[in-house]
């Protein structure tokens, strides 16, 4: 089981954990998005060719992975995508269809373990039945994902989802999307926020609970990986700290002073024909809670290790702030 294929060797997650499964002698090859984030970034042991795999016929995608042992699937689009309405239908399509094709020529090929990179929304929809986020697009296909991944490989493939939380990290010639939590906070003397929480990790444990998954994972074993939980008013006060602003006060404020806006503004949205994977408005209630996870409940299984979180935070927005300025 030492031959692997991952599905976007050159994003942020697949570049880890790239590094990783050389670190521990696996021989890996890739097929990511053009272009390459810096001209070297990979070792040249590392089979790497860029295109779209969607693109390429079954033919095509059963030579790539001859061979192959492990598939990674490191590719697809995350909640921060606002498509147009309605969005289940975008996310079904750039998630949902692509991966049990994948999984389908995978099995077809002789690969015996298949990791999804998914999201710990799933985990959620499971925990907070009242919120009825399985209905919201996003949750909804992730879940969907899993599943016909999962009946892809019945009997033939082990395959396994990492639930991914917020996650941190750098990497060579990529901005981390954490930028987007700058504008919020910066020049700011107040900044409004709710009283949940949320789990995190670096990109390191993703790629350590990656391999404990190739190499301890049960078919059809959904793994919501955590490695610390934190506030969102620790959060954005580390942010404010980071960009100089020691007197920015992070004021939490009730759910009902946030919620009837971002209402309002799912509906203007929806006036112009876009929605997102998860409404605004749902978004209220979800950082008013704690989405937290018990890094044991994985870590046991996968062997993934303890990491500082947030020292990985600081260096992360560290870069944020560095490329915006």
């Amino acid at each position: 089981m030492k031959n692997v294929f991952i599905l976007g060797g050159t994003g942020l997650l697949g570049y880890h954990t790239v590094r990783e499964l050389l670190r521990r002698d696996y021989t890996v090859s890739t097929v990511s998005l053009p272009p390459m984030p810096t001209e070297d970034l990979l070792p040249k042991k590392v089979a790497c060719q860029l295109g779209d795999i969607n693109d390429m016929t079954d033919e095509e995608v059963l030579a790539l992975l001859k061979g192959k042992d492990v598939f990674i699937y490191a590719a697809g689009a995350d909640e921060r995508v606002v498509p147009e309405i309605p969005a289940a239908k975008f996310y079904y399509d750039a998630n949902v269809v692509p991966t049990q094709r994948m999984a389908r020529l995978a099995r077809m090929s002789g690969v015996k373990k298949f990791v999804i990179y998914g999201s710990y929304f799933s985990h959620f929809a499971e925990q907070w039945t009242d919120l009825e986020l399985d209905k919201q697009p996003y949750p909804r296909t992730r879940l969907l994902q899993e599943e016909v991944a999962i009946l892809e490989g019945e009997g033939e493939m082990d395959v396994m989802s990492i639930r991914l939380p917020y996650i941190f990290g750098t990497m060579p010639g990529r901005t981390p999307l954490w930028s987007m939590f700058l504008p919020e906070i910066q020049g700011k003397d107040v900044v409004p926020v709710l009283s949940g929480g949320t789990a995190m990790v670096t990109v390191q444990q993703v790629a350590d609970a990656t391999i404990g998954a190739i190499e301890f994972g049960e078919h059809g074993g959904k793994y919501a990986i955590g490695g610390t939980n934190m506030k969102h008013q620790e959060f954005y006060q580390i942010i404010a700290e980071l960009l100089g602003q020691k007197d920015t006060v992070i004021k939490v404020v009730p759910k009902d002073h946030i919620k009837p806006t971002l209402v309002e503004y799912d509906k203007k949205l929806a006036a112009e024909g876009k929605e997102h994977g998860i409404h605004l408005g749902l978004t209220a209630d979800i950082k008013d809670r704690d989405a937290y996870l018990e890094p044991d409940d994985t870590m046991a299984i996968l062997k993934y290790n303890q990491d500082d979180v947030i020292a990985s935070i600081k260096e992360t927005i560290k870069v944020c702030i560095d490329n915006s300025n």
